[in-house]
């Protein structure tokens, strides 16, 4: 059978390869490459059983776990698209996720398809649902327990031949408005987001060759970040199709001592956090010398800025450790690693095909701001979405096709770029731009801030003035003319904040992203 890039031909391309090799581990439960391969496989057949068609949709709700990523590789076993579902998300929003995908099953925990059970009869289309036990005893009617159905169900490879054409989709959530799913094609999110192989240097050149990864010396790669999001989902697929074993932190909350205790347990090499909100809590952690990081080589980032005072705190007793702080985004995939930032912002050394386009679609010249532009392995557009799909996705005059999701950037003299923030978030101040994303950084900065969010409130001078909600860290005060001096030489006068609210803690979206509805509403 003709092998493609969809992700369940590379699983069992390694499995074949290195069949007892680590694969993963989540909790007290472990796989090899052929225990996760046999298990995703029975995941499939059953999906076939229960009437799952190829190009279906199925939804995964559940927390980390390794039924997660086993449910992810069955449904692309039958080339059907496996929808990952945020488990914060309250009645209404898994209502519109589940409907705007056409999902027609949905493989979840107990306790969080309570919620669905909420809206369920407003779902025509799901017709199945599979149930992973948790600490609920919640009745979920019309439904069959995980385990069972794997039992009950074949554990062979004999599925019909796959394509690099089969469907990936990501819902991403924005700062206003619902999620939605952008979707790609196997084999440009495997090339685009998935490390193609190989992270750190030139892609694989065809399906088979992923098979010389199960020969590579063992590496583990402990993953803190939620797989039902794109940085942490991409982490843990980077892991698996380099031939590593996957460690994925399951506690509901980050505890930075469990993940150090871990990654001491299973001799992590990469650790995989999510911005200051971890960084920060793990240098602290590392500094009182309790936990064995010799293992450790390299600190992975992504879904939230790493600060250049959270990398410096984690230096400062880690001083030999690599920092693989990329940018990413639904709509672009993993574009290239962090560079030393200017003051107050975000620059990065982009791959080949993403660089900095003005209205017209032509490469703005250095020091100039324009959109971040990715092309080559690019999504198909927006599931369900053909108004957004054409406002992100472009073709220019040559025929080259550009997905422009929206970031504000601007194009170095070295060739680097330097992240902005969205424009429709901008500030403008006087007429000067203000990108919050700027501030927020340099915020954060600052030893004593927790957590930052930086919008603009109407100005009857200056038509708006920059505004930050501030958390400080526990037995800290923070004041105005404090944190204006912290930010001074590292922003322009016009972009410090002219206005502070400080709170017991910055609330945020259920995706992570900074809330600037609520924070405007703090003013009010």
């Amino acid at each position: 059978m003709a092998r493609s890039y969809n992700l369940a031909d590379l699983l069992e391309i390694l499995a074949a390869a290195g069949p007892d090799r680590p694969a993963l581990v989540a909790g007290d439960e472990r796989r090899t490459y052929a225990q996760l391969n046999e298990r995703a496989s029975r995941v499939g057949h059953h999906l076939a059983a229960a009437g799952v068609q190829a190009g279906e949709h199925v939804a995964i709700l559940a927390y980390n776990r390794a039924e997660w990523v086993e449910a992810m590789i069955g449904a692309f076993k039958v080339r059907a698209v496996p929808i990952p579902v945020n488990y914060r998300y309250v009645a209404a929003e898994l209502h519109h996720v589940l409907s705007d995908s056409d999902s027609v099953a949905l493989i979840g925990e107990r306790s969080l398809l309570e919620k669905v059970e909420e809206i369920r009869g407003d779902l025509p289309k799901l017709r199945h649902v599979v149930v992973l036990e948790d600490d609920s005893s919640a009745d979920i009617p019309d439904a069959v327990r995980y385990e069972d159905a794997l039992a009950a169900a074949a554990s062979g490879d004999d599925f019909p031949e796959r394509s690099s054409d089969d469907r990936y989709i990501m819902y991403t959530g924005g700062t206003t408005g619902y999620p939605k799913g952008v979707e790609w094609r196997c084999e440009d999110i495997f090339f685009g987001a998935l490390g193609g192989g190989n992270v750190l240097g030139d892609p694989i050149t065809s399906p088979e060759a992923i098979a010389a990864n199960a020969e590579q010396p063992p590496m583990a790669v402990l993953d803190c970040a939620p797989v039902m999001h794109g940085a942490g989902q991409w982490v843990a697929f980077m892991g698996l199709f380099s031939g590593a074993k996957v460690v994925l932190y399951t506690d509901h909350a980050f505890d930075a001592g469990k993940a150090l205790t871990l990654l001491a347990e299973e001799q992590a090499n990469v650790l995989m956090l999510v911005g200051d909100v971890m960084a920060r809590p793990v240098a602290k952690a590392v500094a009182t010398g309790a936990y064995d990081t010799s293992s450790l080589m390299a600190i992975a980032s992504g879904g939230a800025p790493l600060t250049e005072g959270a990398k410096a705190a984690l230096r400062e007793h880690l001083p030999n450790i690599m920092f693989l702080d990329n940018y990413g985004a639904s709509e672009t995939g993993a574009c290239g690693p962090s560079v030393d930032a200017k003051e107050g912002t975000a620059r990065f050394m982009m791959k080949p095909g993403i660089t900095v386009l003005d209205d017209d679609l032509k490469v703005v010249a250095p020091g100039q701001i324009g959109k971040l532009a990715r092309s080559g392995h690019i999504p198909l557009g927006y599931y369900n979405d053909p108004a957004k799909t054409a406002s992100t996705f472009f073709t220019d005059a040559a025929g080259t096709r550009w997905s422009i999701p929206g970031d504000f950037a601007s194009l170095e003299e070295d060739g680097t770029i330097t992240l902005l923030g969205r424009g429709s978030l901008m500030i403008n101040t006087g007429g000067e731009k203000v990108y919050p994303e700027e501030v927020e950084v340099a915020l954060k900065d600052h030893p004593d801030v927790y957590d930052a969010v930086v919008v603009g409130l109407p100005d009857e001078r200056f038509g708006q003035r920059v505004a930050a909600v501030v958390s400080p860290r526990p037995g800290a005060t923070l004041t105005l003319d404090e944190l204006t001096e912290h930010c001074r030489g590292r922003l322009a006068g016009y972009k410090l904040p002219r206005e502070l609210k400080v709170v017991d803690e910055v609330q945020r979206t259920a995706v992570g992203k900074s809330d600037y509805k609520w924070a405007k509403s703090v003013f009010a």
